[in-house]
C-alpha cells in the first residue's frame, strides 16, 4: 500500500519524467519494443477483424434460421462419340418443397427458379441472373429495398410483369436515370424477349472476396427478380443456354428452396430430417444443403484462432521490448549506484527506491503504449488507404494491447526495481568510491 502511494506520488513522476528527458535517445530506443509491439498487435487484430467481416456479414444475411437448398447438376459419364441434343432433367422439383414445408419446425418456404442470365434497356445489356421467386423471399433472406418496393402477394395472384433489380444491375442499365417506373427486357433463348417494369431496387450488398461467399453462392447485386408465378407462365420448366455454337437445354423445376425455420437451437436437428427428406428415392446428388448457422459458428470459430494466432505472434514483441528495458534498468541501477547510496543513507526507505525505478518503466511502457496505438491505427489506415485491404480496429484489441504495454512495465521493471532497493547503502557508496 505504501508503495503505491508513493508511486503514484507528483514528486516521484516529476523525478521520473527528468530522468527521462536526461537520457531522450536512449529512452526512445527502449521504448521502440513495446512501441513496435503494441502497433504489430493493434494492425494484425485489425487485418484479422477486417478479413473476416464480410464474410460473417454475408453468412449472416443468409440467416441463421434458413436452411439453403440448391439444384446442382449431378456428374455424368463421359461417353465416347456423337452425342444426341437431349434434355437434362434434375434439381429441386415442387414435390420436394412441399415435402419440405410440412417438416416439424419449418415456419416459411420460399420457392425460386433460374429462368434468364441476359436483360437489355435501350442499347445496354447486362449479363446477370433472372429469378422467379415468392414474394417472402426478402423478408426471409433479410434483403432490403433502397427504393421503390419489394415483390407483393398480389403481383404473384396477376402474373404481372415486375421486377425487383440489384444495386448492380440499376448501376449499368440505368446510369443516369431513376431506375423506377422504367422497362428492361429479359432476353431468354427459350422464350424470347420480354418486358417488365421495374418497382424495387435493392440495397448494395457487400460480397467477401467472391460471390461463392454471398448469396447462396450468387452476387445479389447482380441479380434481377421477378413473381415466380410470372416465370411459370412465361418460361415453363425449360431453360436454354447458348455458349457459341453449343446449345444447353435443362429442365429444373426450383434451383433454389429457402426454409425458415422457427427457432435458432432447431435448425441443425431440421438440416438432419431435412437431407434424409432429400435422400428418400433419389439416385443422383442433384442439390446441395448449406446451413448458414453451421457456416456462422465455423466461421466465428476460425476468426477466434485467427486473433489469438495473431495477437499471439504480434505479443511476442512485446516481450522483446519487455527484456530490452530490463536490461536498460538493470544498466540504470548501476550508473546510479551512488545516488541509490546517497538517498539510502539520507533516510530513504527500501519503497522509495523501489518506486523510483518502477515509475521510470511504467512511463517508458505506458508512453510506448500510446505511441504504439497511434501508430497501430495509422498503419491500419494506410493499409486500407493504399493497399485497399478491410480493416477494422476492434476497441477490445486497443485496450488488451495497451493493458499488456502497461504490464510489461510492472514486470520487467519489478526486478531492477527491487534490485536498487536491496542495495546496502554503505556498500552502494563504498562501490562507487572504488570505482571512482
Amino acid at each position: 500500500m505504501m508503495l503505491l502511494r508513493t508511486l503514484f506520488s507528483r514528486e516521484l513522476l516529476m523525478l521520473g519524467l527528468r530522468d527521462l528527458r536526461a537520457h531522450k535517445l536512449r529512452s526512445l530506443l527502449t521504448a521502440l519494443g513495446v512501441i513496435f509491439g503494441v502497433a504489430a498487435v493493434i494492425c494484425m487484430l485489425s487485418i484479422g477483424e477486417g478479413a473476416s467481416a464480410e464474410t460473417l456479414a454475408q453468412i449472416r444475411l443468409l440467416g441463421s434460421q434458413n436452411i439453403i437448398l440448391r439444384s446442382v447438376e449431378p456428374p455424368k459419364p463421359q461417353q465416347v462419340g456423337k452425342q444426341e441434343q437431349t434434355i437434362k432433367k434434375y434439381g429441386l422439383t415442387r414435390i420436394d418443397a412441399e415435402r419440405l414445408a410440412v417438416l416439424p419446425g419449418v415456419t416459411d418456404i420460399v420457392r425460386m427458379r433460374d429462368v434468364a442470365d441476359t436483360v437489355v434497356h435501350g442499347a445496354r445489356r447486362f449479363h446477370g441472373v433472372v429469378l422467379g421467386t415468392t414474394h417472402n423471399f426478402f423478408a426471409v433472406v433479410h434483403v432490403q429495398v433502397a427504393r421503390g418496393r419489394p415483390l407483393a402477394e398480389l403481383d404473384e395472384v396477376r402474373q404481372d410483369k415486375v421486377c425487383v433489380i440489384g444495386a448492380a444491375v440499376a448501376r449499368e442499365l440505368f446510369p443516369n436515370d431513376e431506375p423506377l417506373g422504367q422497362t428492361l427486357s429479359v432476353q431468354s433463348p427459350s422464350s424470347g424477349p420480354v418486358p417488365y417494369t421495374v418497382v424495387g431496387v435493392l440495397n448494395s450488398v457487400l460480397v467477401a472476396g467472391n460471390p461463392a461467399q454471398g448469396q447462396a453462392a450468387r452476387d445479389i447485386n447482380r441479380d434481377i427478380y421477378i413473381p415466380l408465378s410470372t416465370a411459370d407462365l412465361r418460361y415453363g420448366n425449360i431453360k436454354v443456354s447458348r455458349s457459341g455454337i453449343s446449345r444447353d437445354v435443362k429442365q429444373v423445376q426450383l434451383s433454389d428452396v429457402y426454409l425458415h425455420i422457427v427457432a435458432e437451437e432447431q435448425v441443425l436437428p431440421v438440416s438432419q430430417m431435412v437431407e434424409r427428406a432429400m435422400q428418400h428415392e433419389r439416385q443422383d446428388q442433384d442439390f446441395t444443403i448449406t446451413v448458414p448457422l453451421s457456416l456462422l459458428q465455423e466461421a466465428e470459430r476460425v476468426k477466434r484462432d485467427r486473433q489469438i494466432v495473431l495477437g499471439s505472434i504480434a505479443g511476442i514483441s512485446l516481450l522483446v521490448g519487455g527484456i530490452g528495458i530490463m536490461n536498460i534498468m538493470l544498466a540504470s541501477v548501476t550508473e546510479r549506484t551512488r545516488e541509490i547510496g546517497i538517498r539510502r543513507a539520507l533516510g530513504a526507505k527500501r519503497y522509495h527506491i523501489t518506486a523510483q525505478f518502477l515509475v521510470q518503466t511504467l512511463m517508458l511502457s505506458v508512453l510506448g503504449g500510446l505511441i504504439g496505438i497511434a501508430l497501430g491505427i495509422g498503419m491500419a489506415w494506410l493499409l486500407t488507404t493504399l493497399v485497399h485491404w478491410p480493416t477494422i480496429i476492434p476497441l477490445w484489441g486497443v485496450l488488451l494491447s495497451f493493458g499488456v504495454s502497461a504490464l510489461v512495465g510492472v514486470v520487467f521493471g519489478l526486478y531492477p526495481a527491487r534490485a536498487a532497493a536491496r542495495l546496502d547503502p554503505i556498500d552502494a557508496l563504498n562501490s562507487t568510491a572504488r570505482t571512482a
